[in-house]
């Protein structure tokens, strides 16, 4: 296959500035837009929240601690730009769920990509694209309406942001690499600092595995080296991100060693943690996922990316302008090579794919008529994708009923009493009508006009769910933290049983004893309730003017029917979905340890566990 360009259209000034607002308008819709409406989703997102408020609150802005315990498991800025507006004034005021402080840093940094992929597509214009804003501001919406992206750009982790920070370092490498003369070598350097602030090594290493991988595909290492300057780059990155790792392991010492490097990082690449053990074929079907309804475009950007072009008749490299789309497929492949060979696999580690993924969509869209063949096909397959999303939205009422989480009991109920499913199918068949009719009649930036009515199904009907699915599964949860703050006596302390839902914690904003379902847990509960010691928190006796004879329990109706947590005769104070509110008699609690430590069921919870809370 030999591909030919066409003369490229340069964009003003004044068109990439109207470009970019309409991007900035489209970002603050699909990411901002009832971003505080609803509650934290368990169990991640309120342990990052957590964090990010104590720092607000304490002062200390070293160590993330969440639960009276230091939290190692990532760097500390996105806890950094959480903390910074849990610490604006009358924050809880304007944010009384604390989920505009927590999501905002995901929700702006996913902003922050749409605004540079556009504008990067915008500057540096592929040849044969004839409409360049058009195809920037379909990056743009390439990108935020992935179904990962859309997901994430709302949930309080890290992953949006070191996607952002990579990004965006990425970006600018290529830009400096197209045009040295106008793009300054350090600001890349500068942002994978942050990057590495986020989470860590493992940015280094993608940023070192796409350029070696661009640099085999242009086959110009020497120039790749010399217009990057990897070595001081590699410098001022360090002078970036070290001093927090080397402050934080002078101050923590090997617990945080242990903790970040050896078990969030080392053993999640060479071992299974969590059980997230999944096949080695697993990024495939997320690749897949990730790109719908579009999938079909993205094979054929990849497919472009690495076929050499023709100049002369004779094949050779593409010029370092021309390369952006090599170095979105390098990218791709870059993230899937690396996270592919790790142990641990999860849907979130695609993320840092999902711009390179949305440059490859757009810039196949925008392709020359040379290349229409290829696209017809890719074309066509989009559409029938989104066919089949759409008649599987509206055969719902065949397959919502099979829902069955002991979380969420009345979620296949309710979504069919809302409609929203049907809704979204609406929303789908609008796409498909409009994907045929610019099948048979091409028009300049059909792309852009096939994502409109996915950027209405995400207003529309995917935040609906999102807040339906908060009424069902987090709502329970903040009126048993409500009724527990308004119950508590002094000293009283706070207990979780059964599902362990970190929320919990950060809506009563005190220290909360998790423990599991097991006849060991209820051990473990008596003994902790008594012995350990955190920050904020210590352990109280059950007598004594330090002490409290009760403890206030929340447990879910599936822990109350072990025979271990029956018979304690507890008060019970409320009702809230799938919890009850107890106030337990600590005598009878401890009355209950004492006969299953007889048959041999022994306290473990001093024992280190990486993941406590």
């Amino acid at each position: 296959m030999v591909l030919t360009f066409a003369a490229t259209v340069e964009v003003s000034p004044l068109q990439r500035r109207r470009g970019l607002l309409l991007i900035l308008a489209l970002g603050v819709a699909i990411c901002l837009w009832q971003l505080g409406a609803s509650g934290l989703v368990d169990e991640t997102p309120p342990l990052f929240a957590a964090a990010g408020r104590a720092m607000s609150s304490t002062g200390d802005w070293l160590t993330p601690r969440v639960n009276g315990l230091p939290r190692y498991d990532k760097p500390p800025l996105v806890y950094w730009l959480m903390g910074l507006v849990y610490a604006l004034p009358a924050q809880q005021v304007w944010d009384p769920l604390g989920t505009w402080a927590a999501r905002l840093p995901s929700a702006l940094a996913s902003l922050l990509m749409m605004l540079a992929l556009g504008e990067t597509v915008m500057w540096g214009p592929q040849k044969g694209d004839a409409y360049p804003r058009r195809t920037g501001v379909a990056v743009a919406l390439a990108f935020a309406l992935s179904p990962l992206v859309m997901l994430w750009s709302r949930v309080a982790v890290s992953d949006a942001l070191f996607c952002s920070t990579l990004g965006v370092s990425l970006l600018l490498q290529w830009r400096r690499f197209a045009s040295p003369s106008t793009q300054p070598w350090w600001i890349a350097w500068i942002v994978l600092g942050l990057a590495v602030l986020t989470k860590g090594p493992a940015a280094v290493v993608l940023t070192g595995m796409v350029l070696v991988l661009f640099a085999l595909l242009q086959w110009n290492l020497a120039i790749l080296w010399r217009r990057l300057r990897p070595l001081p780059g590699l410098l001022l990155t360090a002078l970036i991100s070290l001093p927090w790792y080397l402050a934080e392991l002078l101050v923590e010492g090997q617990p945080y060693w242990d903790s970040f490097f050896g078990y969030h990082n080392l053993q999640r690449f060479t071992s299974v943690v969590n059980s997230h053990l999944q096949p080695w074929w697993f990024f495939g079907p997320v690749l897949v996922v990730a790109s719908l309804p579009f999938t079909p475009l993205l094979f054929l950007g990849l497919l472009q990316a690495f076929v050499p072009v023709s100049r002369g008749g004779a094949l050779c490299k593409s010029e370092p302008e021309e390369s952006l789309q090599s170095f979105a497929g390098c990218w791709l492949l870059a993230v899937l090579l690396l996270f592919t060979c790790a142990a641990t696999k999860l849907p979130s580690y695609w993320l840092p794919a999902t711009p390179a993924a949305a440059l490859l969509i757009g810039l196949a869209a925008s392709a020359s008529p040379q290349q229409r063949p290829g696209l017809a096909w890719a074309w066509g397959g989009s559409v029938v994708l989104a066919g089949l999303l759409a008649a599987g939205l509206w055969a719902s009422p065949l397959w919502v009923e099979w829902i069955n989480d002991p979380e969420m009991p009345t979620l296949a109920t309710d979504l069919l009493a809302s409609e929203l499913v049907l809704r979204a199918a609406v929303f789908f068949s609008v796409l498909v009508l409009l994907g045929v009719w610019l099948a048979w009649r091409p028009r300049p930036g059909r792309l852009l006009a096939l994502q409109g009515p996915l950027v209405v199904f995400q207003l529309f009907a995917f935040l609906p769910m999102w807040a339906l699915g908060d009424k069902v599964r987090q709502l329970p949860v903040r009126r048993a933290a409500e009724l527990l703050l308004a119950s508590q006596k002094p000293l009283e302390p706070l207990v979780m049983v059964g599902a362990m839902k970190p929320s919990l914690h950060f809506y009563t904003d005190q220290v909360v004893v998790y423990e599991g379902r097991s006849e060991g847990a209820l051990v473990n509960l008596a003994d902790r309730l008594q012995e350990e010691e955190r920050q904020g928190w210590s352990g109280r006796p059950i007598e004594g003017p330090t002490g409290s004879p009760t403890a206030l329990v929340v447990i879910d109706q599936g822990t109350t029917q072990r025979r271990h947590w029956q018979g304690l005769k507890p008060e019970l104070l409320g009702e809230f979905g799938i919890y009850k509110v107890w106030r337990l008699d600590r005598l009878n609690l401890e009355m209950r340890a004492n006969q299953l430590k007889a048959k041999d069921f022994q306290t473990d919870w001093r024992q280190p566990r990486p993941e406590r809370y």
